[in-house]
């Protein structure tokens, strides 16, 4: 099954607009704001440089962090047991989702991480995946001379050589 190509432009636009809808009630501290728009900004930059892997894995590690950064701005800033307005439940509500949504983007980057060339980030892991260079295959026959298992009993052996 085949991996459907999301266009970085769209992840950008879809979490921008989530973004600015979640901002237009101040029930969230300016490092939401800023903290998510710097990492759309970043994002930007990707677009602009189709070929550049630095870009993306930027983007690809600032969208995980806000992943944990909105996580905590919503059990700290969330008003509890309050009479909450409509416009109010409306922004929390288009927070929430772009944070829904979050995951599945960082898996699209990371995609696009990989097409632009990116090896596997594996942070100080060992990798997992055999190097199978150095591996024999039992098909293939040795090239050499064939050494007999066996001695025929016709065969005279000669002695040793002395030089």
């Amino acid at each position: 099954m085949e991996i459907p190509a999301i266009n970085l432009k769209a992840i950008v636009f879809v979490h921008w607009l989530l973004t600015t809808w979640g901002c237009m009630y101040p029930w969230l501290p300016l490092s939401y704001v800023w903290g998510n728009f710097t990492i759309l900004a970043i994002a930007v930059w990707a677009i602009a440089q189709r070929d550049s892997i630095d870009a993306v894995l930027m983007f690809l590690i600032g969208m995980s962090i806000t992943i944990l950064t909105d996580i905590i701005h919503f059990g700290i800033y969330y008003p509890s047991g309050a009479i909450v307005s409509s416009l109010f439940r409306f922004c929390a509500g288009m927070a929430i989702l772009s944070l829904i949504l979050k995951p599945a983007s960082c898996f699209f980057v990371y995609q696009m991480y990989r097409e632009r060339g990116g090896e596997y980030v594996g942070f100080g892991l060992p990798n997992v995946t055999p190097n199978r260079d150095s591996y024999q295959s039992i098909d293939q026959q040795n090239s050499g001379p064939a050494i007999p298992p066996y001695s025929q009993a016709g065969e005279s052996k000669a002695g040793p050589q002395a030089y």
